[in-house]
């Protein structure tokens, strides 16, 4: 994959404004766009688009395929007739500056439940021809999808009665179901055929507006990079539909999970708790579920950042019954033959490979070898050796930048935020970013990152929204390791502040960013 130099802004829906408690598909998400043509940006950075399970993280879909039902736009629901302007005549009175995600769905999916009831015995027979075609389209994951989803509603309600906490389809459904004996899944397709039925009319719309959405991008020379996480939730219909492919005993419970070891972000590692793939029978299928997955991605963006990268040389495995990720060990992953099929049969792909953490010369060659560009983290460039100064060789300084092919960031959804950051440098490190970027106390360091991060060889420049807003640890999109407080900053339509969009656009013509000239 060859960049083109060009800069841009990394902002999940979720995190835009509007009165319905969370960033949706709707007007806010084409007036986001307008200010990225404004400030000449060429790029926009989201987040998985699945539906999101325990804990809110995108990284943590319940599915690989399907988008969240959360980001569909209400508006336009009222707009083609399924709801009525009386439906959303009396809003709760929702956070304007981040979300509540319990009452966010206790209030929006019964809305969701009425405008799918009004479809499908309301809506005019070309509405539901174009519906029954994406059925018919998207049926090698919605089937399996819609129903997992709808099984999955009928024991949460059961476990909500019985106050059982943590109710997944491998430790609370009944067995029958949970490992899909055929009478089973006919005998839930048939009882459960509503709501089934519901839950395909929302992937319809979810699918419907954002095409709609990547469209006007695309028409405003606006590319949008998505991500793709490498391992899947346990509590997914990935892992129940294919079980054969993933590390489980007889009775579908996980015997390794995934994580990585201690690092920047943890002392005792991360451990992500995602049941392991057995490779050797995914190559036994010549990676079909693999080349599904990423070809379904790439139809909703255009570039497709795949997360924790590294993994598919090497990943850090850890015994199920572990309580941290300390104990792990480091098992050989699929390496180029995953790459080599998905070539073979999607040709060469706009793919970044999220290349941070432990890497070994052995991972950059994978990455190499594939023409996926790599990330540079500038938050990561100002760690300070024992001497007390910057690591003359640390790869993340602009100025080692060996190749250009790769991707620049201030930070990511894990880190904080630059002012965040900064504010909790000792003085000698913040004395050591003033030298590097020639700046003092008084100016906006946000801003001084953003302008190192345009000013580099890095053909693409990407920085978080909250570092264009100079917003503190407050608006932090995720903290590694913690639960609770993540994935929940939004900010405010007039936030969007025409001086932004007047400095974002010199800083493009700047140092060279506008595609066009390339």
């Amino acid at each position: 994959m060859k960049l083109t130099r060009s800069s841009g802004i990394l902002l999940h829906p979720t995190s835009l404004p509007g009165r319905y408690g969370i960033g949706d598909l709707g007007r806010a998400a084409y007036t986001f766009i307008d200010f990225l043509v404004e400030a000449k940006q060429s790029l926009w950075q989201i987040l998985p688009l699945g539906p999101t399970g325990y804990g809110d993280s995108p990284y943590a879909s319940f599915s690989s395929f399907a988008g969240n039902n959360l980001l569909i736009d209400i508006d336009a629901l009222v707009a083609t007739g399924d709801l009525s302007s009386d439906d959303v005549a009396n809003v709760p009175d929702f956070p304007i500056d981040n979300i509540d995600y319990g009452w966010v769905i206790t209030w929006k999916v019964p809305l969701l439940e009425k405008a799918a009831h009004n479809f499908l015995k309301n809506a005019p027979p070309e509405r539901k021809a174009v519906f029954e075609q994406f059925c018919l389209e998207q049926a090698d994951w919605l089937d399996d999808y819609a129903l997992f989803m709808a099984v999955k509603a009928h024991f949460d309600k059961k476990a909500k009665k019985e106050n059982v906490s943590g109710a997944t389809w491998n430790t609370y459904w009944d067995k029958d179901i949970a490992l899909r004996k055929v009478d089973a899944l006919e005998k839930w397709q048939t009882e459960l055929a509503e709501e089934i039925a519901i839950r395909k009319v929302w992937q319809f719309y979810f699918f419907r507006q954002w095409q709609h959405l990547h469209q006007y991008a695309n028409e405003r020379n606006i590319k949008i990079i998505g991500d793709l996480p490498i391992f899947t939730a346990l509590d997914s219909v990935d892992v129940w539909a294919n079980r054969e492919l993933f590390f489980l005993d007889d009775e579908a419970q996980p015997t390794v999970v995934a994580g990585v070891p201690p690092d920047y972000f943890s002392e005792t590692g991360q451990l992500w708790g995602n049941p392991l793939y057995k490779w050797k029978a995914h190559k036994a299928q010549n990676y079909t579920w693999w080349i599904r997955r990423i070809a379904g991605n790439l139809r909703l963006v255009d570039i497709l950042r795949i997360d924790h990268f590294r993994g598919f040389e090497a990943y850090w495995e850890i015994l199920a019954n572990e309580e941290t990720a300390i104990n792990g060990i480091w098992v050989k992953g699929p390496n180029k033959s995953l790459f080599k099929a998905v070539k073979k049969s999607l040709g060469d792909l706009p793919i970044i490979a999220e290349d941070l953490g432990v890497i070994t010369p052995k991972v950059d060659k994978l990455r190499s070898r594939f023409g996926m560009p790599g990330m540079k983290i500038l938050q990561f460039a100002f760690d300070i050796n024992e001497a007390g100064e910057l690591g003359a060789v640390n790869k993340y300084l602009p100025h080692n930048y060996e190749d250009s092919e790769c991707i620049v960031y201030t930070g990511t959804h894990d880190n904080d935020t630059i002012k965040g950051w900064y504010d909790k440098c000792d003085q000698k490190g913040k004395e050591l970013i003033h030298r590097y970027l020639k700046c003092s106390p008084d100016d906006d360091i946000a801003w001084e990152f953003i302008r190192l991060a345009m000013s580099s060889t890095a053909k693409y420049a990407i920085f978080p929204m909250q570092d264009v807003f100079s917003l503190g640890s407050e608006s932090r999109m995720n903290s590694p390791s913690t639960l609770g407080t993540n994935w929940g900053w939004r900010y405010q339509h007039e936030d969007l502040k025409i001086d932004l969009t007047k400095k974002l656009a010199e800083l493009v013509d700047l140092f060279g960013r506008d595609p066009k000239l390339w």
